[in-house]
């Protein structure tokens, strides 16, 4: 059971969390000051530091959330699922549950927001990408785990991976770039999307034949 002291450091850590999202979608992350986030909340740079690394730290707090629940939902699907299927499931099952895995620390509004900051921001695409490529590595073992291959011998599942992640890439640019930011278009595109990749991979294209 938690205690007191738990709650309330809790509660300091998702005000702290709400205030650096609130602050860097409204007016840009490099524009932001940590001095600006504490005292928002009235708040100590040293109890900041208790919390988050930095500002690069929270920024990626509820998507670090997000991307464990993705691992962790890839690791439970059945085993009779092909590897592209489970990892199809698992990230709409992951935008299914979205708000009960966001709203525990901020709401989902907020995080789609930050969402677009991030695709925004150079310094934050850089470092979104660079986690991208560690989250893949780890999705690429459970496959490997689950089934029952060698990741360093098989090429297969990092493969998969790589293929799932650029069609990731592709629905995250679109939905910045388009015009409906809901939670329910992310969605829709990503199952789009995913629908597609046999077809974009060993299809033909072409609408009309060469004579």
């Amino acid at each position: 059971m938690e205690t007191l002291r738990e709650r309330k450091k809790q509660r300091t850590r998702e005000a702290l969390l709400r205030a650096a999202l609130e602050l860097f979608t409204t007016q840009g992350y490099e524009h932001t000051t940590v001095d600006e986030i504490t005292d928002a909340v009235e708040v100590s740079q040293r109890t900041f530091f208790r919390y988050f690394a930095g500002k690069e730290d929270v920024a990626f707090a509820v998507q670090e959330m997000t991307e464990a629940h993705f691992v962790a939902a890839v690791r439970a699907r059945p085993a009779h699922e092909a590897p592209m299927e489970a990892l199809r499931q698992a990230v709409l099952e992951g935008w299914d549950a979205i708000r009960e895995t966001v709203e525990s620390a901020v709401p989902v509004e907020l995080y789609l927001r930050m969402y677009r900051t991030i695709e925004s921001t150079p310094a934050l695409l850089a470092a979104h990408l660079r986690r991208s490529a560690a989250t893949e590595e780890t999705i690429a073992r459970v496959l490997a785990e689950r089934e029952g291959v060698d990741v360093d011998a098989d090429p297969r599942p990092r493969l998969a991976v790589a293929v799932f992640g650029g069609v990731i890439r592709v629905t995250e640019r679109q939905w910045c770039t388009g015009e409906d930011f809901s939670l329910v278009a992310i969605r829709q595109l990503t199952a789009s999307y995913l629908d597609q990749v046999g077809s974009a991979l060993t299809g033909n294209w072409r609408t009309t034949r060469d004579r």
